[in-house]
């Protein structure tokens, strides 16, 4: 790029020979008559130097130094003064802000050398500027980031209360879409609800019926988290899981039964311990396979990862029907488990809400593998 160079003298044939010394070089040059002028052409033009007269009616050159350093759009500017005064007068250039000095009449190569001093400290200075303006802009770009960075994470870390940790460090890792936004997907979903927990809470005081939910949902939420479930709630005994979402499994079906069986396993452990204690509880389990609408649910301040539609309601039928000790899926459930669980088909129920009755199938085990196989 050129570099432009503002001769100012109220002398045409001044002029004339710095500008044509410095356009043989290869500089653009432009000019002004007077110190109003030049100043008009600094603002207009943006020269990268100024080689200014000192001697000029009107406005000196002395003055015109002055009010370039006063003005912080163009203080930067580089200021040579050209003079045929006596050295002496050099200190008033300084302090009027003068860079360098010329004495007439002009020595071409001593002319050339501090303009390409000063040019070559004008165009760093203009590097740096372009530096420190794209430097702003990417700290400006960063905190933009940063502030949305920072929602998402408040906004998807709540999320790890009901989601596994690997399928929340997915979320927060952009692996997948943003959960809570709305979004119909086909789930499996498992509701869990104590059977004599009435009884339970009648007679037991409630510092034991807040201690028996603590050991019981630390026990059944570790294996939610196990096997990758998405935690929907708790109320009370009753929990409600399901799988596919947010994350897609293979097969969700066989990874909630899988959760269900080792949920009556683990639950066994702790009822020993309650009967001990003269506590009498066991759960029932039902598995449900469908599609629903899923996304954020409640308002702002307090939002939940929730699932609406007709699997849920039919999960929690099959729940409520279910004995201490049964997980009960329908057909639709059963065709992705037959080949690899023990179970015995119930028959049709006909269920609140449900029009037509459901063919019903309690899983017991999960089938031997055949070591000769």
């Amino acid at each position: 790029m050129t570099q432009r160079i503002l001769v100012v003298d109220d002398v045409p044939h001044n002029v004339k020979l710095l500008a044509d010394v410095l356009t043989v070089k290869g500089y653009e040059v432009i000019t002004a008559q007077s110190g109003a002028e030049a100043l008009e052409r600094v603002r207009s033009d943006r020269p990268d130097l100024l080689l200014l007269d000192v001697m000029m009616p009107g406005m000196s050159g002395y003055e015109v130094c002055q009010t370039i350093r006063a003005d912080p759009d163009i203080r930067v500017l580089p200021v040579v003064l050209v003079t045929a005064l006596d050295p002496s007068e050099r200190v008033k250039g300084l302090e009027a802000g003068a860079d360098d000095f010329l004495t007439k009449p002009i020595n071409q190569p001593e002319l050339l050398a501090r303009v390409r001093s000063l040019l070559r400290i004008k165009s760093l200075y203009d590097q740096i500027e372009a530096q420190k303006a794209e430097l702003s802009e990417w700290n400006k770009t960063l905190e933009e980031r940063v502030a949305e960075g920072v929602a998402q994470v408040e906004r998807l870390s709540r999320m790890k209360r009901f989601l596994s940790p690997q399928v929340a460090d997915l979320i927060l890792s952009g692996g997948v879409d943003d959960p809570l936004r709305s979004h119909r997907s086909e789930i499996t979903v498992v509701f869990i609800d104590l059977r004599g927990y009435t009884s339970f809470t009648e007679t037991a005081d409630p510092e034991e019926v807040m201690g028996v939910l603590s050991e019981y949902h630390a026990a059944m939420g570790e294996l939610i988290m196990a096997y990758q479930g998405t935690l929907e709630r708790f109320a009370g005994d009753a929990i409600m899981i399901f799988f596919n979402d947010p994350i897609p499994l293979p097969n969700p079906a066989r990874q909630a039964i899988g959760m269900a069986l080792d949920m009556h396993t683990r639950f066994a452990t702790l009822a020993v311990n309650w009967r001990k204690r003269g506590y009498d509880l066991d759960i029932g389990i039902g598995v449900a396979q469908g599609y629903a609408t899923l996304g954020g649910i409640g308002f702002e301040g307090r939002r939940d990862y929730g699932a609406i539609g007709t699997v849920c309601c039919l999960a929690a039928r099959l729940c409520s029907e279910a004995k201490g000790g049964q997980t009960l899926v329908p057909q639709r459930v059963m065709a992705c488990l037959e080949d690899c669980v023990e179970a015995a088909k119930i028959g049709e129920l006909t269920l609140k809400g449900f029009h037509r009755p459901v063919v019903v199938f309690n899983v017991a085990a999960r089938k031997a593998v055949d070591s000769a196989a």
